[in-house]
């Protein structure tokens, strides 16, 4: 059974930061490139960030790039968002999610994880 689990979401001030963690279990985790996405109040949800599967691609949407860092870590089938300078409308579910391909598409990913909160407030 393929499970997605997030974690590190919370209550931050704007300015602060947060470091979201994926633990993926269940499917070579080697195998599929990843990515965050997220989906705030009221609000369709979007693509965050993807790596490929080594790592060494990397693409962020325009909103966080310079504030966020995406990471894997193979050998532990961890994913990792670093969210630094976070601002107000941050505030989202977010979501790890696993694709076969790179680049990946939020209509294609395979499994998704049930998401974490993080609220920055103002």
């Amino acid at each position: 059974q393929v499970q997605l689990v997030e974690s590190g979401g919370g209550l931050v001030q704007a300015g602060g930061s947060l470091r979201l963690s994926c633990v993926v279990s269940g499917l070579a985790f080697s195998r599929y490139a990843m990515g965050w996405f997220r989906q705030a109040p009221g609000k369709e949800r979007e693509f965050v960030a993807a790596t490929s599967r080594s790592g060494l691609s990397v693409d962020y949407v325009d909103s966080v790039k310079g504030r966020f860092t995406i990471s894997r870590d193979n050998a532990q089938n961890m994913l990792y968002l670093q969210m630094n300078s976070l601002k107000p409308e941050d505030t989202a579910v977010y979501y790890c999610a696993a694709d076969r391909d790179y680049p990946i598409s939020e209509g294609g990913m395979d499994y998704w994880g049930k998401g974490t909160l993080v609220t920055v407030s103002s």
